[in-house]
């Protein structure tokens, strides 16, 4: 269902990009504006042949029938259900994704080059593909897999030495990095915190100090989420403080000192804060980010993202949403969690301009999604939609969208 969203959205930013009706899309396609509409909000399955059809007729350069294509092979290679998968183990992963002899991945040119089978690259393929899994899938869901993922890697790390030992227990202290993230979304702010505590002991075990700062970057979002301005601010100034910090987690440091400072009103120590994001994230290097990468890696210009975040809670919401409704195009679709966490501060922002329609629209694509990847921080936005369109409740948008919020609501963890 979620490769059935993303499919939707993704046809639907193109056919808006390119400035068609879906009623004009429908008659180039000779397919019913019905039925497109149901691909659209994901309720219907597209098939190979409609995706190639709608590359052609949007100039989407094989986009959409990439995606058809990537879901095929996810089924491929899954091959088990979620409850097998789940008590496999931590090495079910390995099991189902680890290639044959001679087989190799694709490159960027169309070729094959030689798959490594040593732990450091096999356990990466298994960091990487979590992150994947932690688009689209519950996060309480993923948890125990992504626990014994990051301790299995520890131990295997024990048993070595040397370089491989480093590298290991780096990758280790990345799993119970975004485990913390998890358990943020999940709802458990206290696991999140010990979960993160865990990667900087692990990081600094393999010699990367650098984690314990970012730690308190992540630590100042558990604030930030709890609507605390000063500790916000707090922390994440003391991250900034090391200036011999990688270019990335200063970046991100400044980031949500923006954050803080936009919380409390202060737009002048915010717009400077994203400043200085902007000029960090633009000065990391490729090397900074050729290991696991450190925070998003869905978001292509984090900082001009964050930007419109922080307009919002800023109470500019008109400009917050010029911003937010172009980074959002930006993120890529099958980004679900990404994309849902993003697009509903999107609506929330149009909704306080007052642009009651398309803050329902954009809503209306993406509560689907957000019932399904289940987040405690998405849930706080739609929270906050639902009272903000209070104020519309006898516009017809509103009333078509408002079972679909009392439904994502409902099912929120306490």
């Amino acid at each position: 269902m979620s490769m059935t969203l993303s499919f939707g959205a993704e046809l639907r930013r193109l056919r808006e990009e390119r400035g068609l009706s879906l009623e004009g899309l429908a008659r180039r396609l000779t397919y019913s504006k019905g039925y497109l509409s149901k691909v659209e909000r994901g309720e219907r399955a597209a098939s190979i042949d409609l995706a190639r059809r709608c590359d052609a007729a949007l100039d989407a350069e094989g986009r959409l029938s990439g995606l058809i294509e990537d879901l095929v092979e996810s089924g491929r290679q899954a091959g088990t259900g979620r409850r097998e998968l789940m008590t496999a183990g931590a090495f079910s992963l390995l099991a189902l994704s680890a290639p044959g002899r001679g087989a190799g991945r694709r490159t960027g040119t169309g070729t094959t080059a030689p798959v490594e089978f040593t732990p450091t690259a096999l356990l990466r393929e298994e960091y990487d593909r979590a992150r994947r899994l932690g688009q689209c899938v519950d996060p309480a869901v993923l948890l125990p897999l992504l626990i014994e993922q990051g301790r299995t890697t520890a131990r295997i790390a024990a048993s070595t030495g040397g370089r491989t030992r480093s590298e290991l227990l780096l990758l280790a202290s990345r799993f119970a990095e975004f485990t913390g993230w998890m358990a943020q979304e999940a709802g458990d702010a206290r696991a999140a915190i010990e979960h993160t505590a865990e990667a900087v002991d692990l990081a600094e075990e393999a010699g990367d100090l650098h984690l314990a700062s970012y730690a308190l970057v992540r630590r100042a979002l558990v604030t930030f989420y709890d609507g605390d301005a000063a500790q916000t601010v707090a922390l994440a100034g003391a991250a900034a403080e090391n200036r011999r910090l990688p270019y990335r987690i200063r970046g991100l440091a400044a980031q949500r000192e923006a954050q803080g400072h936009a919380l409390g009103g202060d737009h002048l120590r915010c717009m400077r804060s994203l400043d200085q994001a902007h000029e960090f994230l633009a000065y990391a290097t490729r090397d900074e980010a050729s290991g696991p990468v450190i925070g998003t890696s869905n978001l292509p210009d984090p900082a001009a993202m964050v930007t419109g975040w922080c307009l919002y809670d800023l109470g500019r919401p008109k400009e917050a949403a010029e911003v937010l409704d172009r980074e959002c195009a930006r993120i890529p679709a099958h980004a679900l969690r990404t994309r849902t966490r993003y697009g509903l501060r999107q609506a929330l922002a149009h909704a306080a301009a007052g642009e009651v329609e398309r803050s329902c629209a954009v809503a209306g694509e993406l509560v689907g999604i957000a019932g399904e990847v289940r987040s405690a921080t998405v849930a706080a936005d739609v929270r906050r939609l639902d009272r903000e369109l209070g104020r519309f409740r006898a516009h017809r948008a509103v009333r078509e969208l408002q079972p679909a919020l009392l439904e994502v609501l409902s099912t929120d963890r306490p």
